[in-house]
Formats: C-alpha cells, sequence, structure tokens
C-alpha cells in the first residue's frame, strides 16, 4: 500500500468520524459535507485501488 494510498484511507476515516459527531449534534444537514467528502475519498481510494 502506497502512502497515497493510506492517506486517502486514513482521511476517509476521519471525515467519517467528523460526520457521525456532527449529526449527533447539530443534525444531518451541517454534517453533509464530511460524509460526503468521506465517500469522495473512499470512492478515490477505491479507484486507485482497482487501477494497480
Amino acid at each position: 500500500m502506497k502512502l497515497v494510498d493510506v492517506l486517502l484511507l486514513s482521511l476517509t476515516v476521519v471525515f467519517i468520524i467528523v460526520g457521525a459527531y456532527e449529526v449527533m449534534t447539530v443534525g444531518l444537514g451541517s454534517a453533509y459535507w464530511a460524509i460526503m467528502l468521506s465517500l469522495v475519498l473512499f470512492f478515490a481510494y477505491s479507484i486507485r485501488k482497482r487501477s494497480a
């Protein structure tokens, strides 16, 4: 696993945790950005893994 893959996967986990916390405290509308960013990062990670 390359450094970029590790960073993408780590940032995905971080933004999932941030999104879950935001959903619990202020609601889904305010946490939408973190959830969507984690999905984009996960898709980028899976595309990189598939092409390698």
